[in-house]
């Protein structure tokens, strides 16, 4: 049996960090929606152990990489002995703060989910997910949430708004480590207001949705990557009417009603920064069935 499946791409429209914990780990509260960026997982039955092949030079092929992971988990955690092909069509830039490898595992856990029969609902394969990382329980189940915790408690809501969303991804990759690392607790003077975004996304208020945006990480990303600033700073001068850093950076998002808007944002950018993509936004919950 072959199956293919779609793996989009996030970004936050919220995030707060509220404080660390015990096991080192920070209790998060974002907003997250999915959009029409997306790799494609196309998995394929062999005998024996796992292969990961992809269109991309940038990911690894071996147990670094997230899809790998998820395919070694289900096979351990079930005693599956066959065997699996991994194929990567990739899209979503890598170490971009737009979940990419978290996507591609989640895809693959319900790829195999469905290709050896394992029954699991959509809860069970999240609670998979967080032993390979925080965001894989929101990208199994896709659409627009809530994510409390270390992101496996999440809430469904509203979709936001139909738009377009402007990405736009510096040359260099952020580690999410080295950011929560330089993040100092003390230093967070203005937090998401996330009953005003919880409010707009129930309205399908998109001036308001735009007013809400905010992460508490952008400021620790800028200061080292001062390209995050330049362009957001751009993105907002060619028109984007709201503009955000997604996760812990480095990609900058905007969000724009208008198709024309939004392509003369992506002219505006590309004189300097090569991996610019104006997607439509999804945020509801059938982008990531199987295809």
């Amino acid at each position: 049996m072959d199956i293919s499946v779609k793996a989009p791409a996030k970004i936050n429209l919220t995030l707060d960090v509220l404080h660390k914990r015990p096991d080192g780990y920070h209790d998060l509260e974002m907003v997250m929606t999915t959009v029409d960026l997306a790799d494609r997982i196309d998995l394929t039955e062999i005998t024996g152990g796992i292969r990961l092949q992809s269109t991309s030079g940038f990911v690894p092929f071996d147990d670094r990489n997230l899809a790998y992971r998820a395919a070694a988990l289900i096979k351990e955690r079930f005693g599956i002995t066959k065997g699996v092909n991994i194929l990567i069509h990739k899209r979503i830039p890598v170490a971009a703060g737009l979940a990419g490898g978290s996507s591609d595992a989640a895809a693959t856990l319900r790829g195999l989910n469905k290709m050896w029969n394992l029954g699991l609902s959509t809860e069970e394969l999240g609670e998979l997910g967080l032993a390979l990382g925080s965001d894989v329980p929101f990208c199994v189940q896709g659409g627009t949430a809530i994510a409390r915790g270390r992101g496996e408690q999440l809430t469904p809501l509203s979709p936001p708004p139909p738009c377009w969303v402007v990405l736009a991804k510096p040359p260099h990759g952020v580690s999410t480590v080295e950011v929560f690392q330089a993040l100092k607790m003390e230093k967070i003077t203005t937090r998401p207001n996330l009953e005003g975004m919880l409010n707009a996304l129930d309205k399908k208020d998109f001036d308001q949705v735009c007013e809400q945006l905010a992460n508490v990480l952008e400021g620790v990303t800028m200061a080292t990557y001062p390209k995050v600033r330049f362009l957001k700073e751009r993105m907002a001068t060619f028109g984007a009417e709201g503009v955000l850093m997604s996760g812990s950076g480095p990609t900058v998002f905007g969000l724009v009603k208008k198709e024309s808007v939004a392509f003369r944002v992506v002219n505006g950018l590309r004189g300097f920064c090569r991996q610019v993509y104006a997607v439509r936004m999804l945020g509801g919950l059938k982008e990531n069935s199987l295809e």
